[in-house]
């Protein structure tokens, strides 16, 4: 946040840009290209100075990461030559590589900084109310607002936001940063305003570890001394100075909390251990739609507002509607943040190496698309391979729901399921569950080409023993709804060149071992997420899964 910023002038920047964004857009391409056009990839490409979007996609491919890769490896290895970018690139960003197998390395630069500050002032612009004027003239905000307006209101007070001291924040040992991340939310318990966490599943996974440690947590308050658990220095120095004195008093407020919540299965936990709590703010969209129901289970009344939209590649979207639901969110694109195309999914151009694109201004409130970004950090036409359904327009920019990943496909005959497809499915048979007080720890899928024919499988963690007649029924929901959701998948069904959908029950952490597996590989938990389609390629997941199956049942659907 730079001093001086404040929320009417991002509110009224933002209203103006989003009034032009075919203009806004042209000349975020025109500087892009200037700046750019002498590199090594450009010009082989034949650009010769130009810089409009005609010349562009004439000239420049669409390409995904597999083929920028022996770029972006020379630039790994130590190549300061301008090979994807003029400035040299200093940093890197490590994606999970959770979805696919192997992470894959991505340009970052203070360009992209700059772009992911303005995206989070604009969010917090939105998230904290516009400004009116009293009959005098006299600005109407909230006291949050008032606070961010005022020249004072730096980055540092931003991230003062956080209960944790930054060393706790920068560490890397998730367990012991989990572990000091909830002991400072409870000695500050009175001064948290809201719960945040990258993804949905990660605010559960917190929780659920409060669940478990909350008497040694309770235990460090009272006697003002860090549990023997934590061993990295820096983070038992930092919290030194948060613990630096017995509190019986507070420790015996929260155990009386924990103990009740302990009684109720720590329902509504969020609102009781923090009273001044306003709402929990994560990822709720995609593959986190799975999660938002056992968020409201510790969130209770509180409301859960989406994360902006911001991949590894580049800043997209933010949320300007925060009080839609959870699993309504939708982004409005930002047209100052990157140079837009998007491949619409309709129009049977999916087997082109290079089908056509749209601008941002020409998309279809209705249609389904690919995002194209183009970006300082040497992403050039880059497919992103998120698929999102246009919902409306902001001023003259779109809005969208994000809807799975494009790669993240069961495919076997002429059938194509999708991220979106698995979640339908489930969630069609997580009701039978429940109707028998059982949960859904987790679940992933995979298609078994092994024996002919291949069939969908689908990989249940559930919390207690399931009987065969409802795993069965579970079993057949999930399939008929795949039929439901493609005719092709019922058309190969039908004819047999698709055997019957297998559901696989999983032993009681399985998933847990998963998470464990990406953080020995270097995947910061905050950047985990539950693969929701694990590849043939992905055969480390696939091992752990395979290795901890404790039943199996196929669907007798037709």
């Amino acid at each position: 946040m730079v001093a001086g910023a404040n929320v009417e002038k991002l509110i009224e920047d933002f209203e103006a840009m989003t009034k032009d964004a075919g203009r806004v857009q042209i000349e975020f391409l025109k500087k892009l290209l200037e700046e750019n056009g002498e590199v090594e990839y450009l010009q082989q490409l034949g650009l010769n100075g130009r810089t409009d979007p005609e010349s562009y996609k004439s000239c420049v491919p669409l390409v995904t990461h597999e083929e920028l890769q022996p770029y972006i490896q020379r630039i790994v290895d130590g190549d300061t030559s301008p090979i994807l970018t003029k400035k040299p690139v200093t940093i890197l960003s490590q994606t999970s590589g959770t979805s696919g197998g192997a992470a894959k390395y991505i340009p970052f630069n203070e360009e992209l900084m700059d772009a992911f500050v303005q995206l989070l002032q604009t969010s917090f612009a939105y998230r904290n109310s516009k400004v009116s004027k009293s009959k005098g003239g006299l600005r109407l905000t909230n006291l949050q607002t008032n606070l961010f307006m005022n020249p004072k209101w730096s980055l540092t007070s931003m991230k003062g936001n956080s209960c944790s001291p930054e060393e706790i924040v920068n560490a890397h040992d998730y367990q012991q940063t989990l572990y000091c991340h909830l002991l400072c939310g409870l000695i500050q318990y009175e001064e948290v305003e809201f719960v945040m966490g990258a993804f949905a599943h990660t605010v559960i996974m917190a929780f659920q570890t409060l669940s478990q440690v909350w008497q040694e947590l309770i235990r460090d308050i009272r006697r003002g001394q860090l549990s023997d658990r934590i061993t990295v220095p820096s983070i038992r120095e930092a919290m030194s100075k948060l613990l630096d004195k017995p509190d019986a008093e507070k420790a015996d407020l929260i155990y009386k909390k924990c103990l009740n919540l302990s009684e109720s299965n720590w329902i509504g936990a969020i609102p009781t251990l923090f009273p001044n709590a306003k709402y929990v703010h994560t990822i709720t969209t995609g593959t986190m739609v799975a999660y938002v129901k056992k968020l409201g289970h510790y969130g209770g009344d509180l409301p859960l507002i989406g994360l902006d939209y911001g991949p590894s590649e580049g800043v997209i979207g933010v949320n300007v509607n925060p009080r839609l639901t959870a699993e309504s969110t939708i982004f409005t694109v930002v047209p100052n943040l990157g140079y837009f195309e998007f491949i619409p999914l309709d129009e049977g151009n999916e087997g082109d190496e290079q089908p056509k694109t749209v601008g941002l201004t020409e998309v279809e409130v209705g249609k389904e698309y690919e995002i194209v970004l183009s970006y300082f950090t040497g992403m050039y036409r880059y497919k992103v391979g998120d698929v999102v359904k246009i919902t409306g327009f902001y001023n003259s920019t779109p809005q969208f729901k994000f809807l799975c990943r494009r790669n993240a496909l069961l495919s076997i005959n002429v059938d194509k399921n999708t991220e979106q497809d698995v979640l339908v499915a489930v969630e069609a048979a997580r009701k039978l569950l429940s109707d028998e007080k059982l949960e859904l720890v987790d679940f992933t899928s995979h298609v078994d080409k092994v024996l002919e024919p291949g069939h969908y499988v689908i990989f249940w963690e559930l919390s207690g023993e399931a009987s065969e007649e409802l795993l069965g029924k579970c079993c057949t929901i999930m399939d008929t709804s795949f039929a439901d959701a493609d005719v092709g998948y019922i058309i190969s069904r039908r004819n047999k060149s698709v055997g019957p959908l297998e559901l696989r029950i999983m032993k009681n952490g399985t998933f847990q071992k998963i998470l464990e597996n990406a953080l020995r590989k270097g995947t910061h938990v905050s950047q985990f997420k539950t693969p929701r389609y694990v590849p043939p390629a992905n055969k480390a997941v696939l091992e752990i899964l395979e290795g901890n199956v404790v039943k199996k049942c196929f669907s007798t659907a037709y």
